[in-house]
C-alpha cells in the first residue's frame, strides 16, 4: 500500500502532493488495478491532516478516471488508470539520474539549487510542447 508524505516547504497544496504520488505510484508500477489507497483515516493519522485534503485529493483522482470508491470498502485504482512505464524504459533512466543526483551532491548543490536546475532542464525540454498543446 502506498504511504503518503508532505513536503511542508513546497508551497504545494497538500492534497495536490497526495493526488501527484498517486500518479506517480501508478506510472512507476508501484499501483496498479484493484489496489486499494489508504482509507482517509489512515492518512489523517499518518499525515495529521484535515480529512478533507484527503477527500479532495482523491476526488481529483476520481474526476480524472484514475481512481474509483465503493462505499463502505475504500478508493480503489480503476482498471483505465495509465499503465506503468516499461522497466526497460525507467531503470537506466533511473541510474542516470542518479548519478546525475551523485554529482550534483558533489558540487555540494542544496536541494533547492537542485530543483532549480532540473525544473529549468525540465521546462527547456518540455516547455515547448506544453505552449502547443495550449494552443491546440
Amino acid at each position: 500500500m502506498i504511504e503518503f508524505h508532505l513536503d511542508t516547504r513546497s508551497g504545494v497544496a497538500p492534497y495536490l502532493q497526495i493526488a501527484q504520488q498517486v500518479r506517480q505510484a501508478l506510472r512507476m508500477g508501484l499501483l496498479k488495478a484493484d489496489d486499494q489507497l489508504p482509507t482517509v483515516r489512515q492518512v489523517v493519522g499518518r499525515l495529521a491532516i484535515n480529512p478533507n485534503t484527503v477527500l479532495k485529493a482523491y476526488r481529483e483522482l476520481e474526476h480524472e478516471g484514475f481512481v474509483h470508491s465503493r462505499p463502505g470498502a475504500g478508493t480503489f485504482v480503476s482498471d483505465g488508470a495509465p499503465a506503468p512505464l516499461a522497466r526497460s524504459v525507467h531503470a537506466p533512466l533511473r541510474r542516470a539520474l542518479d548519478r546525475w543526483f551523485a554529482h550534483a551532491h558533489a558540487a555540494r548543490l542544496d536541494r533547492e539549487s537542485v530543483i532549480a536546475l532540473f525544473t529549468l532542464a525540465l521546462q527547456d525540454a518540455y516547455g515547448s510542447e506544453e505552449t502547443h498543446a495550449r494552443r491546440s
